[in-house]
């Protein structure tokens, strides 16, 4: 088989979902991913140089998610695997776009900060981001552990693979996480020259260029390095400012060195910068919805009250009207430095590695085009460091590694929020129903009237909020892998953790003529208590610091050649936090300290699975099926009003995500390949007792439980202090996923090149999910499906050419829906990309 074909084979079908762990074949550290890359490739020459022995047709996917090179059907763990090639042609280009080839990832953004990476439905609570707590998934780029899930926005760079591990990972990777990591590897420095180029055009006056050119310096001195660059028009119209917004502006370097002074051992320099400065991050109005509040406090009455209303009451007009300027200026990178010694039967790995992340923001907190939040903004500086040394040894009856792994990193936040014009009449009730009817102004004569129709009340009244977090984590980890026979091998894992958090927050409020407003005074005028109803001052300096010993064991069994079995139990956890964006006040304004920490999580993971090969290994079917409890899983609570608290982390009783997955893929012949991925997820609160109320239960004079509740949506009405949310699903979470694709050539001719023609499909399928923590009637996402579609033509050489459309059908859904703040039923959203087409053309040298 032509080189040609192997790579055409490799980069359109290494999107596969396999079921993968620990092999005794395949023990040895993992080399660097352009030598896994070549690996997989040349195996359809060389059909035993990875895998389970000969085949005819096809290759095994080569992987280094669990620190070596393994054929990713040989070891038992659920893995989806997408290739960089794959990732460039699908327009892939970071997590978000990733989540439509692998049904089990969730991807949720509203800006770079406040963005989730979810896998089977956890990791991360829905909702506003608290520094305080840690990551339930992993995200690794050569082996680099990333703590800022705003990397997850970043354009791949330069990526040969990435691994998508489902599951608790605590005894193979660095630092611990719950629900599974996101392995990226990207392309290493060669000893032979190389080169690529590539340049895409499309419309929203979309342009994306990316290069990489590698090769020797001296005979044992190697470099690579990459840019990539991207800009886009937003897809989103502000009529308040004329321009777009959700735009994109990405630029991408990376440089490495690699330096093999024996041929035991190698050593890798790393360092890498991303910058985004978009304009971006808003909404659109979506709807309203009914909650308890009296009905002149609903969003239709406000508004009507200062002669206000959106630009469209159609959200895929795809046009807002917000008045605060945006701006979601990004920076981060860091260095790294990698030293892998080839030492007796095994290799001995360092990884050194800081990292920084800078995050410059303003948002519109009101969603609307009335200056009721004037400002909003949380501008943070981080930096981590790393150190990670493990040992990986193999020998024919027992493999094993061990590593240790510390941690650190500071965050350093200064934010400020302040109330606008419209903010007293919109946030001070001006008096009842019957003395305001809706749409009247409701400025008559009362004290009440006066508050809320005086814009000085509250125009100006700012708050100045400064944090930090100091974070230290130490951990020893280690997996023994015994293989009883040639068919059987168990294989248990421990892991010894210690983590350390240290936190501090204060607000200062300031009314708008500069006056300090403190607490603890005797008394305070009426226009100082309904200024201390919307910024509360507070401090606290919350800490933690906690053991924990946890553990895992997978019994895996090859029935035949092709089908193995295996079956795991993990005991894993997720380290206990501090609320970092402020705590709730008891009736006199104090801080309730008690809620200052959140309890550690502790999880209960099952699975198992088969994964299977056959019709002469054209064709590969896994299965798992698995279980996640989770005792005091660590919630995001939203808090209803503007600026008392924007939302904070408290425990739910219990969690549980379970669910099934199947991946199958074909490859008949070298002209014809498909894939079919699919997940149902079961991912319920299965004891939250004391949740936050949805918004149609929200906003009305507060009872007791043992109090009657007037029905969800009634002006008016009698709200409950908090809600019993047990047994319904966690947002973000679809019962029904799936993703599948296509691609079909024949030979040809074009201008003279010997090449083939192509054509590839790939779409994805996902039903409806709730958008808010608590589900909310208002804020459930209705299902949608997105199709993709390419054609071009290519040749052995590397040159390619082809035009692709993505989001062919035009179809209109939401990617979130957020709750407007205040309980006046406002419901914004964030559309997701409509029908974008164009152009890419890409050469290698």
């Amino acid at each position: 088989m032509t080189s040609f074909v192997r790579r055409t084979l490799l980069a359109t079908t290494v999107l596969a979902s396999a079921t993968i762990g620990f092999s005794a074949a395949h023990a040895e550290e993992a080399a660097p991913a352009a030598a896994a890359t070549a690996s997989a490739a040349d195996e359809q020459d060389n059909p035993t140089s990875v895998g389970t022995g000969a085949r005819d047709r096809g290759a095994d996917i080569v992987v280094t998610a669990r620190r070596r090179q393994e054929s990713s059907q040989e070891v038992p763990l659920a893995i989806s695997v997408v290739g960089g090639e794959h990732i460039d042609s699908t327009g892939s280009f970071n997590v978000g776009r990733l989540q439509q080839l692998t049904p089990t990832l969730q991807y949720y953004s509203s800006n770079p900060r406040n963005t989730a990476v979810n896998i089977r439905g956890l990791g991360v609570p829905f909702g506003l981001t608290n520094d305080g707590i840690e990551q339930g998934v992993g995200i690794y780029v050569d082996d680099v552990y990333n703590s800022r899930v705003a990397s997850a926005t970043f354009d791949f760079l330069d990526v040969a693979q990435v691994e998508v591990l489902r599951g608790p990972q605590g005894t193979l990777y660095g630092k611990n996480t719950t629900a599974g990591a996101i392995n990226i590897t990207t392309n290493q420095p060669t000893f032979d020259f190389e080169g690529k180029a590539e340049v895409s055009i499309g419309n929203y006056n979309f342009k994306q260029a990316k290069a990489a050119i590698s090769g020797p310096l001296t005979d044992n001195l190697a470099a690579r390095i990459a840019v990539s660059s991207t800009s886009r028009k937003g897809t989103i119209y502000n009529v308040t400012t004329g321009e777009h917004i959700q735009s994109q502006d990405n630029l991408g370097l990376r440089g490495q060195l690699l330096w093999k002074p024996t041929d035991t051992i190698d050593v890798t320099l790393a360092g890498d910068f991303s910058n985004q400065d978009a304009n971006c991050c808003g909404s659109v109005y979506v709807r309203t919805g009914a909650t308890q509040r009296a009905i002149n406090r609903q969003f239709a009455a406000l508004a009507a009250a200062q002669g206000y209303a959106p630009p469209s009451l159609n959200a895929f007009d795809r046009l807002t009207d917000l008045d605060t300027d945006l701006r979601a200026k990004n920076k981060i990178g860091g260095a790294s430095l990698r030293v892998k010694w080839e030492l007796g039967e095994g290799t001995l790995t360092s990884i050194t590695a800081w990292r920084f992340w800078d995050w410059d923001p303003s948002n519109d907190r009101d969603f609307t085009g009335l200056p009721i939040v004037a400002l909003s903004q949380n501008p943070s500086q981080q930096d981590q460091y790393t150190q990670e040394l493990r040992y990986n040894y193999s020998s024919d009856k027992i493999d094993f590694v061990v590593g240790a792994f510390g941690f650190y990193q500071r965050i350093d936040t200064q934010g400020t929020e302040a109330q606008g014009a419209a903010a007293s009449r919109w946030s001070i009730n001006p008096g009842s129903v019957a003395a305001v009817p809706p749409g009247s102004s409701g400025c008559g004569t009362s004290a009440a009237n006066q508050l809320a129709c005086d814009p000085t009340v509250l125009d100006g009244l700012v708050a100045y909020n400064t944090q930090y977090l100091k974070n230290t984590s130490a951990a020893l980890y280690g997996q023994l892998s015994w293989h009883i026979t040639p068919e059987l091998t168990l294989q248990p894992g421990v892991r010894l953790n210690y983590d350390k958090k240290e936190g501090y927050y204060q607000r200062r409020v300031f009314d708008g003529q500069g006056n300090e407003l403190l607490l603890g005074l005797p008394s305070y005028t009426a226009r100082q208590s309904a200024q201390l109803a919307i910024y509360t001052p507070q401090e606290i300096s919350p800490t933690f610091s906690d053991w924990n010993f946890s553990y895992d064991f997978t019994a895996s069994y090859k029935v035949a050649q092709d089908v193995l079995l295996y079956a795991t139990y993990a005991k894993s956890f997720k380290s206990g936090g501090i609320n970092q964006n402020g705590v709730p006040v008891d009736g006199s304004n104090n801080p309730i300290l008690a809620t200052a920490t959140v309890k550690p999580e502790s999880v209960h993971h099952y699975e198992a699975g088969i994964k299977t090969q056959f019709w002469d290994r054209k064709a590969t079917l896994n299965l798992s099926i698995f279980r996640t409890d989770i005792t005091n899983y660590q919630a995001n609570v939203n808090n209803g009003q503007y600026g008392v608290l924007r939302g904070y982390l408290a425990n739910a009783g219990a969690v549980r995500s379970q669910g099934v997955e199947a991946d199958f893929s074909v490859r008949p012949s070298e002209r014809f390949n498909a894939y079919v991925n699919g997940a149902y997820t079961d991912a319920t609160y299965r004891k939250f007792t004391d949740a936050p109320c949805p918004p149609e239960l929200s906003g009305g004079t507060t009872v007791t439980s043992t109090t009657t509740v007037s029905p969800a949506g009634t002006p008016g009405g009698i709200s409950p202090e908090n809600c019993d949310i047990s047994g319904q699903r966690l947002p973000g979470v679809s019962k029904f996923s799936f993703s599948f694709g296509a691609e079909v050539n024949a030979p040809a001719k074009l201008l003279g090149k010997e090449g083939e023609v192509y054509f590839g499909y790939d779409g994805s399928v996902r039903s409806n999910f709730s958008s808010n923590p608590s589900p909310s009637a208002y804020t459930w996402i209705d299902g949608y499906s997105l199709h993709n579609f390419r054609a071009g033509f290519r040749t052995e050489s590397g040159f390619d050419v082809y035009g692709w459309v993505r989001n062919a059908f035009d179809e209109n859904y939401f990617e979130q829906l957020m709750v407007g703040p205040g309980n006046t039923g406002l419901i914004a959203g964030l559309p997701g990309d409509p029908r974008t087409w164009g152009f890419t053309i890409k050469s290698a040298f």
